[in-house]
């Protein structure tokens, strides 16, 4: 590889880092190229986009962003065979590792890097799989609004007769 081939290499990184809001970091070295082909082709169903790169491309790309974006944890593990994981939704690569591996011990996960918080090391998989979606925390919050006023409206009706006689019982105690 050239430098000059390196060097987009490097900035194609840099573009997908800033505009990925959810990365993992994996090793799939290990896997036959069967198992690899099978696994990029659940990752294309997913929507998820399968790379793999030199380590120290990678770590130049995430060189290039200020501390505050909070990559640095992330240099620890760029070590050995590494892929890259892009996503727009922050479990399904997990979900997918861990489905993938119910038949073979790879791909293990190195870290992932959800919204400025990097989770580091394979034992963090079943948080990630625990994490929501965008659309399922505003379908929690919906359901909690909803709630309360449903019980209101329940009980109003309920007890219609009740509040009746009690509003005709004040009324007529004003009188």
């Amino acid at each position: 590889m050239t430098r000059d081939d390196k060097h987009k290499v490097v900035e194609q990184l840099k573009e997908k880092f800033e505009n990925a809001n959810f990365f993992y970091v994996a090793d799939s070295s290990g896997l036959t190229v069967e198992e690899i082909n099978k696994f990029r082709a659940l990752c294309f169903k997913q929507d998820i986009e399968l790379k793999v790169v030199k380590n120290t491309l990678v770590k130049k790309a995430l060189e290039s962003y200020p501390e505050e974006k909070g990559f640095a944890p992330i240099f620890d593990v760029l070590a050995g065979p590494t892929s890259i994981m892009f996503t727009s939704q922050a479990s399904e690569p997990a979900k997918l590792i861990k489905e993938f591996r119910k038949s073979k011990d790879k791909p293990v996960l190195k870290a992932a890097y959800i919204d400025t918080d990097v989770y580091v090391g394979d034992d963090q998989i079943d948080a990630l799989v625990a994490i929501k979606s965008k659309e399922e925390l505003i379908g929690d919050i919906v359901m909690l609004l909803q709630s309360p006023a449903k019980n209101v409206v329940s009980a109003l009706k309920a007890s219609g007769s009740t509040i009746a006689g009690l509003i005709k019982a004040l009324e007529e105690r004003a009188n």
